[in-house]
């Protein structure tokens, strides 16, 4: 399945893992990476630079193949100290580089200079244009489907992909509703280079996650995810669950409220324990729209091959449609 994003990440599949906080981490990085994908581990899922440094030391410790490190930067009232995790990265021989958030457009020059591949993930056209302009490698196009923050436009892979496709001229990633060979198939039919999964990697025997959650998601339908912080401008994707029915519930009264009145509930460390204990109704979860193709819980290497087997087989069938 070689093609520019196979090249360019000097990887055998077009699958990247995306960068995931809490879950993003060597097990699952050097299962996706040894299967033949590019594994991902996420940056700020270490409490300092120093723990970011000893993980990539682990990682590469079980896996010789190319992985990367996402490196999410938005501001923030105490932002972590970004320029010493770059400098970790740098300094640890890492090759790929997945960065969100237009925080990190300072940083590029610098991970240019030391050679490094940089992907952006974005959610509009817009937007992947201006980072094209910069110099960015590659793109991933992140739907409205996916997980986590898909931006406040609401536009869904099925349009997204294409309208990316048309207006860059570097490699575009599919991020958001790829969970099978079929979607896959999918977005490579609409010109997409590689696909970007997360929901469908934390179903799996490597994800560092208590199976409680992994089980959860098999169990979850299409119809099992909550947009909360949507009166906030700040939407996000997760796992219907206690928690985040009642912050919908909370942003849907009269007068909506205020992000005081739900810290508690929608804390980052809540959500961690959760995913470490397996209290599924503990905290915010995320997940995508995938969950209602989630449908068991193999090992990363068994996830891969069979959706490159699934993949194969939905362009064929495809093509042997046509007169």
């Amino acid at each position: 399945m070689a093609n520019a994003i196979c090249e360019l990440l000097n990887i055998k599949y077009p699958i990247i893992q995306g960068g995931m906080q809490w879950v993003g981490k060597a097990e699952l990085a050097s299962a996706v990476s040894n299967a033949g994908g590019l594994g991902i581990l996420t940056g700020l899922t270490q409490p300092t630079p120093e723990d970011l440094r000893n993980e990539i030391a682990r990682c590469q410790a079980m896996t010789s193949k190319p992985f990367g490190v996402n490196m999410t930067i938005f501001p923030t009232i105490k932002p972590p100290p970004y320029e010493d995790y770059i400098d970790v990265i740098i300094d640890s021989g890492v090759k790929v580089v997945e960065t969100a958030g237009n925080g990190g457009i300072k940083y590029w020059a610098k991970l240019k200079e030391a050679g490094i591949v940089i992907v952006h993930k974005c959610v509009t056209v817009k937007h992947a244009l201006k980072a094209e302009e910069l110099g960015v490698d590659a793109i991933s196009i992140d739907g409205f489907e996916c997980a986590g923050h898909p931006g406040e436009y609401d536009i869904p892979g099925l349009i997204l992909i294409p309208a990316a496709v048309e207006a860059l001229k570097i490699p575009v990633v599919a991020s958001g509703g790829i969970g099978n060979g079929r979607s896959m198939a999918a977005a490579l039919s609409l010109g997409a280079q590689g696909v970007n999964m997360g929901t469908r990697f934390c179903a799996t025997v490597e994800a560092p996650i208590h199976h409680n959650i992994k089980q959860a998601l098999v169990n979850a339908s299409e119809h099992d995810t909550n947009l909360i912080f949507r009166t906030l401008n700040n939407t996000d994707r997760v796992l219907k669950n206690a928690i985040s029915d009642e912050v919908v519930a909370m942003e849907r009264r009269p007068g909506g409220c205020e992000f005081g009145e739900i810290r508690h509930l929608v804390a980052g460390s809540r959500g961690k324990a959760a995913l470490e204990s397996g209290d599924v109704n503990d905290g915010v979860i995320t997940a995508g729209l995938v969950v209602g193709l989630i449908h068991d819980i193999p090992t990363v290497a068994e996830l891969i091959e069979r959706m490159v087997a699934e993949c194969r087989e939905s362009l064929n069938k495809g093509l042997a449609v046509l007169p």
